[in-house]
């Protein structure tokens, strides 16, 4: 059974969106050195659920070419 850490993705606007996956990016260091395995895995759980929705909402989001493996071996 999915343990709630937050409200649904596709509930959030926006903007709430958006802080949402900041403070979890902003967050991630902490969990991933002081987190219990639970905090941790609940973390990583969310962080996925809102980035899958970012990318449902922006399937045409303007990809820097140098993040991508081909523009990295050019660079």
């Amino acid at each position: 059974m999915k343990e709630t850490v937050g409200p649904e993705p596709q509930q959030l606007s926006d903007e709430d969106l958006f802080r949402e996956l900041e403070h979890l990016h902003e967050t991630r260091f902490t969990t991933l050195r002081h987190g219990s395995d639970d905090a941790l895995a609940a973390h990583t759980r969310r962080c996925d659920e809102l980035e899958r929705e970012y990318v449902r909402r922006y399937p045409e989001r303007e990809i820097d070419p140098r993040r991508e493996r081909h523009g990295r071996r050019s660079a």
